[in-house]
């Protein structure tokens, strides 16, 4: 009987893959496209989960067929997120006039990203002060009681790195074995391994223009076969989000979401008023929020569905260079530096809502000026050293509590939900990523403002090229 309801269950979910289809036959716009998959996928995903249980022996048989599709998006973008980096920023750095505009563009976006995770740390502060979040009295299962233990011994690991230590990771000492993904700092050390390329690329064409010459022709064709690479896996994002959001629906259960409904709540007021704060800081620059907010939005609902900042990121710079008005440089180095450093959410509000949730139970008081100040501090440049030690929020946490002296075993409490915030958390940390190449571009003076402004200017250009 089970094997014929997952049947059954997998030729609904074939169903809802023909209905995309049919919509991108007629020529339906991406953005629809997506948002019809989000809208499918919650409603079937919360279907699956009244009919049967979240953790029922058919919804979990079901959910490893859903993950060819949804999974298998998500590791498509994967492949090709390496490639695209190393191509893409050497590409963009043979266009530079000089070294000293790589020095501005990076010391830009990491600016802009530092400055935003403080930001947002005290809005997470600031959020759960105002919803009175504490730890105390919180209900301990045996789930929790597990990952804080887990927690515990993974702490070791944290505390035997220093800062530095983990800075010194991001040097690729093997190149070839960051290509592979090998070490949590991969991504943000192909990228420095990426620049020397290119600016040794820069000095080699100026003592041999001709040998030079040849080096750039095969790069460029080089960038064309990726991007193209590119925009065949974009194609598949609804297909990707339907899936992503059916099993996160599905295998949510109800009742664990209710026991932690304030902190929930709490959560996501502090992310969407983070994300005003973006939109709010384009405006200062002299761009409409609106149109930044109708543009991102099938980039957000891939990260959001994903939960994942690094495998958004080819949807992330095809955004910012088709969509923004970004150019190609800064979109790369943005969304590789905002994947592993300065992550809005995981590194900024997540951390910080904890430390004043965990705060009364250690006898400190969540009011004072010098505890916030220094949460502040300490929430900002721990956000420079996650990438070493592996990212996410359950590692910014790690570091930001043991360096206030709080017991980290105490962030177990939150397994229940955090898929749930860690939706909403990446989906922040990929606007912050966004922001800072808006932003730099403005400051640089190599933004488009005309691409920005153009309503017609949409990913599916790039399906019809």
């Amino acid at each position: 009987m089970n094997v014929f309801l997952v049947i059954l269950n997998v030729l609904i979910l074939a169903v809802l893959i023909g209905v995309l289809v049919w919509m991108q036959k007629k020529h339906i716009s991406f953005t629809k496209r997506v948002f019809t998959g989000l809208l499918l996928g919650i409603l079937f995903g919360a279907a699956l989960q009244l009919i049967y249980t979240p953790d029922s022996e058919v919804v979990s048989d079901s959910m490893e067929w859903f993950s060819l599709v949804g999974n298998g998006y998500v590791g498509l973008l994967q492949m090709v997120v390496i490639p695209l980096i190393m191509v893409s920023i050497i590409m963009a750095i043979l266009k530079l006039s000089g070294r000293q505009n790589l020095g501005k563009i990076s010391g830009s976006i990491l600016a802009v990203l530092l400055l935003t995770t403080a930001i947002a740390s005290a809005v997470g502060i600031a959020s759960a002060l105002s919803f009175n979040l504490t730890a105390e009295g919180m209900p301990i299962g045996q789930v929790e009681q597990e990952r804080g233990a887990a927690l515990q011994e993974r702490l070791g690991e944290v505390e035997d790195k220093s800062l530095p230590a983990q800075l010194l990771e991001f040097i690729p000492t093997n190149p070839f074995e960051d290509m592979t993904g090998a070490r949590q700092s991969s991504t943000l050390a192909v990228v420095i391994f990426s620049a020397f390329v290119g600016v040794a690329a820069l000095g080699f064409m100026r003592k041999n223009p001709a040998q030079g010459e040849v080096f750039r022709n095969l790069m460029e064709s080089i960038y064309g076969v990726v991007m193209r690479m590119v925009t065949l896996i974009l194609r598949l994002t609804p297909y990707g989000i339907l899936a992503l959001i059916t099993k996160m629906v599905a295998t949510t259960s109800g009742q664990d979401i209710l026991n932690l409904f304030k902190f929930v709540v709490a959560s996501y007021v502090a992310l969407i008023a983070m994300f005003v704060i973006h939109m709010i800081i384009l405006a200062i620059g002299g761009l409409n929020p609106v149109q930044y907010v109708k543009k991102i939005i099938p980039t957000l609902t891939f990260a959001f569905t994903s939960r994942s900042s690094a495998a958004t990121i080819p949807l992330n710079v095809e955004t910012q260079t088709r969509k923004l008005g970004v150019s190609e440089g800064i979109a790369n180095l943005s969304a590789s530096f905002g994947a592993t450093i300065g992550q809005n959410g995981c590194a900024g509000i997540y951390p910080s809502m904890l430390a004043i949730m965990i705060a009364p139970t250690v006898g400190i008081n969540p009011l004072d000026w010098q505890f916030i100040l220094t949460l502040i501090a300490v929430v900002t440049i721990s956000s420079l050293g996650v990438a070493g030690v592996g990212g996410g929020a359950t590692f910014a946490a790690l570091i930001v509590l043991s360096t206030m002296n709080m017991p980290v075993a105490l962030a177990g409490l939150l397994i229940s939900v955090e898929p749930l915030i860690d939706m909403g958390r990446t989906a922040l940390n990929v606007s912050g990523s966004m922001t800072a190449g808006l932003v730099s571009s403005r400051v640089l003076k190599e933004h488009d403002k005309d691409i920005y402004n153009n309503e017609d200017r949409d990913l599916d250009t790039a399906e019809a090229s």
